[in-house]
């Protein structure tokens, strides 16, 4: 029985469907189906009930499928073990990120690191919806928070501190605020995600809490395109250190209000489960971890963030 073969019954049994089976593992219909009829005749079971509209796992799948796929993560694991230690690192990193991050920052992070293997493919996701490891054809995602899904396994690669930003030309013409009740004077550049605008911008001091409701006549659900509006000098803008810095550094940007921050996040890569992490992920996480804390030091060098955040 061929592994590739069983490989098809996993991803049919996740999808209920062979055709988006098939278009997952970019293989045809047909030969996701043949795949499928030859592992059922090494069985002498049906492992799926077919009818014209629907797919589900018969009683002998039910019971066949778990197993299955546990006994392919046990061999995937015990090929990543071996290379590990043979320190081959090859196969391919199908990662996702957020548009601003990814494109800006982690593209050029990506590009030094496979250099160095040239073994290993890459597949990248630029976007900032949602993942869902069984819906999307990706291993790991770069996001912003702690995963609050229980199911998936993540490391955190560092503190990432929101900033509200503008550019010089439109404070020069609108005044630096010092306070978070002045925001009602300013434009805010929202974010928007699954239709909801994020307009609420909360921030903190020693003593208490500030809540404000901005006014815009700007959002987008892409923040690399809310970060280009900031430059602009289209008004201002919270986002993640890691996003603003370049900008930041090369005084495209400031900082301002450092007396109230708006409410800190973390980056964190995230997994499907343990079982799925390679040595190539983890050399990547080790490479995350070193980048971000270089490009963090550089902020702390320039007082535009605490040294607190390098811990």
């Amino acid at each position: 029985m061929l592994l590739e073969d069983l490989q098809v019954v996993l991803k049919v049994a996740e999808c209920r469907s062979i055709t988006a089976a098939a278009a997952k593992l970019d293989m045809r219909s047909a030969t996701a189906s043949a795949a499928l009829k030859r592992v059922e005749s090494q069985l002498g079971a049906e492992l799926f009930i077919r009818t014209t509209r629907h797919l589900r796992l018969s009683a002998a799948g039910e019971r066949y499928v778990p197993q299955c796929e546990q006994a392919l993560q046990m061999l995937e694991q015990a090929k990543q073990n071996m290379k590990h230690d043979l320190d081959v690192i090859d196969g391919e990193l199908r990662i996702a990120l957020s548009s601003d991050l990814g494109r800006n920052v982690i593209s050029p992070w990506l590009d030094e690191f496979m250099s160095h293997y040239p073994a290993l493919n890459l597949r990248s996701s630029i976007s900032d919806s949602n993942i869902d490891f069984y819906r999307d054809s990706v291993d790991m995602a770069l996001r912003y928070g702690s995963p609050s899904d229980a199911s998936v396994y993540g490391f955190k690669i560092c503190n990432a501190p929101r900033l509200l930003c503008a550019s010089p030309e439109y404070l020069l013409k609108h005044g630096t605020p010092k306070h978070p009740k002045e925001l009602s004077k300013h434009n805010g550049l929202l974010y928007q995600l699954h239709d909801i605008v994020h307009d609420v911008w909360r921030f903190s001091d020693e003593q208490q809490s500030y809540k404000i409701k901005m006014t815009s006549n700007r959002a987008a659900n892409d923040g690399d395109l809310v970060r280009r509006w900031c430059v602009a000098g289209h008004g201002l803008a919270v986002k993640s250190s890691l996003d603003m810095a370049s900008d930041i550094l090369a005084g495209n940007l400031v900082s301002v209000m450092h007396d109230y921050q708006p409410t800190p996040t973390e980056l964190w890569l995230i997994c499907p489960s343990r079982q799925s992490i390679t040595p190539a992920m983890r050399l990547l996480r080790d490479n995350l971890r070193e980048n971000t804390q270089q490009l963090l030091k550089k902020l702390v060098s320039q007082n535009i963030l605490e040294a607190s955040v390098l811990n």
